[in-house]
């Protein structure tokens, strides 16, 4: 496959209009970092809009900035930083888990709507895109949004295209809502529960009025991977820091009928959650990883039959909500995760498995009804299929 990285929306206007015209399928990525995620994508040329980087726009007293789609996310948020600012649904890095090169960009992440222990509190990516620029499969280009949160009538196409993986238009240009980053942050660590008395403590945390804006169980191996000891259930504070030692203290005397807990402070905290927010509990390794995602009170049932199924690494996050998942890229396996999140009403991603990912639904296939409304939309916005074919279903 050559590879087209256009330098502006009109070079991504032409290469979808000549793509189009020759019936040629074009896989679109930013700097390919989730190309082994999801189906593998048949396609002439890949699409790329690295190239399409840079801050177009960034109004700190208005909380808003605005990038081309290729742009680094890595780039974003040390621009916001010096502003005391940060990305609210802290993104993840997932590269390194999905075993490729090069930062994420704006793009994959919108595209792909990725997002850290902070969506447990301020809700996911998709939440906080206030506007977009996209290229359909047609060659228009499309505007939604603007500079503000209320400003959308009729249908949202910023919350359509987050998520869509790039399957109804190429994303050329995002803008973002910010908010102030806090001054410190604090975590109150349980040891040594088990998942179900973990999730109930987390319940409790995230129920109390201490604003906790992360959430997560690691089993005793999953701890060991981001240096701590034994099974560890971590609840996390971010504010001032007057605030933050307040709060932090009187989350762990609330605890304490779950047993002794610790406080790490934020030279502690923050590279812990930067870990669990780009999965490194999960470790390395050739195996395929999936995400399920349930309500918290059944990720402790959904964790332990994976964990009786298979020889399952998994963690959990987002309260017990989010179950991070990796086992044998085996038919058998993704069985397991399907129903098990079947069984609990929840959904599941796979999100690696070099074998699996050629023969198995990646994604929960759609009831009937919400399928043909899927297939209405993609043939709406790209009528020929040109945009990454049957990368979230077979044969569209």
């Amino acid at each position: 496959m050559t590879t087209l990285a256009p330098g502006d929306e009109a070079g991504v206007v032409d290469a979808i209009a000549r793509s189009r015209a020759a019936g040629e399928p074009l896989a679109i990525q930013g700097n390919a970092t989730m190309a082994s995620m999801l189906r593998p994508v048949q396609a002439a040329h890949v699409l790329s809009t690295r190239a399409l980087s840079g801050i177009t726009l960034y109004a700190p007293k208005e909380l808003v900035i605005r990038a081309g789609a290729g742009t680094p996310i890595a780039e974003i948020e040390a621009a916001v930083a010096e502003n005391g600012q940060h990305l609210i649904a802290e993104p993840p890095d997932l590269s390194a888990l999905l075993g490729s090169e090069g930062p994420p960009t704006l793009g994959g992440i919108v595209g792909a709507n990725l997002s850290g222990p902070r969506r447990v509190a301020w809700g996911a990516t998709r939440d906080h895109v206030l506007g977009v620029r996209a290229v359909n499969g047609l060659g228009d280009v499309i505007r939604s949004g603007g500079r503000v949160l209320k400003n959308v009538t009729g249908l949202d196409l910023c919350k359509l295209l987050a998520g869509s993986h790039g399957t109804l238009a190429v994303l050329t240009e995002v803008t973002l809502k910010v908010l102030p980053a806090p001054e410190t942050v604090g975590t109150v660590v349980l040891t040594g529960q088990d998942v179900a008395a973990a999730v109930a403590a987390l319940s409790a945390a995230l129920g109390s009025p201490y604003a906790v804006s992360g959430a997560a169980f690691l089993p005793a191996d999953a701890a060991a991977r981001v240096g701590l000891r034994g099974a560890a259930t971590l609840a996390r504070i971010e504010d001032f820091a007057a605030s933050v030692a307040y709060r932090t203290e009187r989350l762990r005397s609330d605890l304490a009928s779950f047993g002794t807990a610790e406080i790490l402070d934020a030279a502690a905290s923050r590279p812990l959650w930067h870990a669990i927010r780009d999965a490194v509990p999960l470790g390395a390794g050739d195996d395929a990883i999936w995400r399920v995602s349930v309500r918290p009170t059944a990720g402790p049932e959904v964790a332990r039959k994976l964990a009786a199924a298979f020889d399952a690494r998994l963690f959990l996050d987002w309260g017990g909500g989010l179950v991070w998942v990796a086992g044998p890229d085996i038919a058998d396996a993704h069985a397991a995760v399907e129903a098990a999140a079947r069984a609990h009403g929840g959904v599941w991603t796979l999100l690696r498995g070099e074998a699996l990912r050629f023969s198995a639904a990646v994604i929960p296939p759609e009831p009937a009804p919400l399928a043909a409304i899927t297939r209405r939309v993609k043939e709406a916005f790209d009528p020929r299929g040109i945009l990454n074919p049957g990368r979230m279903y077979a044969g569209l």
